[in-house]
């Protein structure tokens, strides 16, 4: 009885552990995404060129996440980890110090390139601990991502109130991030490969099942990059509201997402994977036809608040049925990343080369076109509900595997 009490709460320390490094992954997003306008009047950017040098966020991670299984096969999980997500941290600074277009791409590029592999390392532990706990958790592990994103947009949306300059917050925040970063990961688990286990590619292409999920990700992930990265931009320049209120947007976004995702593994759970993504598309649609409507800036908020709760779980349940759907959960994950990264490359730059043609009413009109989409292609979902683990199995110890 006693080993069966400590193997329990071996697993949960490595459920609490894992869910940390999401919160701090989840606020250097919500740091940089309240900062946006700042950055762009800083380099003296357009809106199309702002796009253009947001894109690069996306390409380098899309670039990037690919080597992120051989890093992890080679260094094992909590090592490559902690340094992945140190990079991440850091790099947050580069974005503020940029003073023009070519800059500020090679920054993002950077800051994306270091994202998505801590995001593909992180979420490849979140789906083993799933495994061993025996039921889903990818949602809530999500659900702490933005919550820790609601906490840096919380203290951005200040900053910018209060006119700080980004360069010194985004130090401080760095500062504070990376030391949160080096401690949680003492206590994620340290997976290694056996010596009998075959390293990955160093650079792997997505598998072929990666591909259908991908695109249900591609979806979401186009919706939510649309939506931090320009809410609060519509707002200010749409809709003529302060600084302080249009990051307070970006912040209401993050609250629904982070809402969402927390109480999402119960929904899922009760109604499925097909069916929660059917019913979150219905709802995000509605919420962009709110915004693309929107007279008034209590308008648009309460459609980016819908659009944040329809599509909040999404993601999560493609990386699940993509870390479930094969025996390399890392390689199944990044493809299925790097898939949905590309939405994120795609997006900023679509939205701001549509809002410099027409505006950025238009825009949010593609925004809503593809939230329709998760409803009407959720079902590919349905291949990796069927290999997600049920609430019957029991919790095993997540041991250091060494090789």
């Amino acid at each position: 009885m006693t080993e069966v009490v400590d193997e329990q709460r071996a697993v949960r320390h490595a459920r609490y552990a894992v869910a940390a490094v999401f919160a701090v992954h989840g606020a250097v997003t919500g740091t940089f995404a309240t900062r946006v306008p700042w950055v762009q009047d800083h380099a003296s950017l357009s809106a199309g060129q702002l796009g253009f040098a947001l894109a690069f966020t996306a390409f380098g991670a899309s670039c990037a996440m690919p080597l992120a299984g051989g890093i992890t096969h080679r260094f094992g999980s909590r090592t490559s980890l902690r340094a992945l997500l140190a990079m991440w941290t850091v790099s947050l600074v580069l974005p503020a110090l940029a003073p023009n277009l070519l800059t500020l791409c090679l920054a993002m590029f950077v800051y994306g390139a270091s994202a998505g592999m801590a995001d593909v390392a992180m979420n490849a532990l979140g789906v083993e601990v799933e495994h061993r706990l025996g039921k889903s958790i990818m949602s809530g592990l999500h659900g702490m991502w933005s919550a820790g994103a609601l906490v840096g947009s919380a203290a951005g949306t200040l900053a910018a109130h209060l006119g700080s300059d980004a360069r010194v917050h985004f130090a401080l925040a760095a500062a504070v991030l990376t030391v949160l970063g080096l401690v949680v990961c003492r206590w994620v688990p340290d997976l290694r490969a056996a010596e009998e286990d075959e390293a990955p590619p160093r650079f792997a292409l997505p598998p072929r099942s990666a591909l259908l999920i991908g695109a249900v990700g591609f979806c979401a992930v186009f919706a939510e990059g649309a939506s931090l990265d320009w809410s609060a931009v519509y707002l200010r320049d749409r809709l003529e509201s302060s600084a302080g209120l249009a990051a307070a947007c970006t912040t209401g976004f993050m609250l629904t997402m982070a809402v969402a995702r927390i109480a999402g593994d119960a929904v899922v759970n009760r109604f499925g994977s097909v069916g929660t993504v059917r019913a979150g598309g219905v709802l995000a649609a509605f919420g962009g036809l709110l915004i693309v409507l929107a007279g008034h800036p209590a308008v648009a908020m309460t459609g980016f608040a819908l659009m944040g709760l329809g599509i909040a779980v999404v993601v999560p349940l493609c990386f699940a049925a993509a870390g479930h759907s094969g025996p390399n959960p890392s390689q199944a994950i990044a493809g299925v990343a790097t898939i949905t990264y590309t939405s994120g490359l795609v997006a900023p730059s679509l939205i701001g080369g549509v809002a410099q043609a027409a505006n950025l009413t238009v825009s949010f009109v593609v925004v809503t076109v593809l939230a329709c989409g998760l409803a009407a292609f959720a079902g590919v979902l349905r291949s990796g509900e069927r290999n997600r683990p049920k609430l019957s199995r029991p919790a095993a110890a997540v041991p250091d595997r060494h090789s």
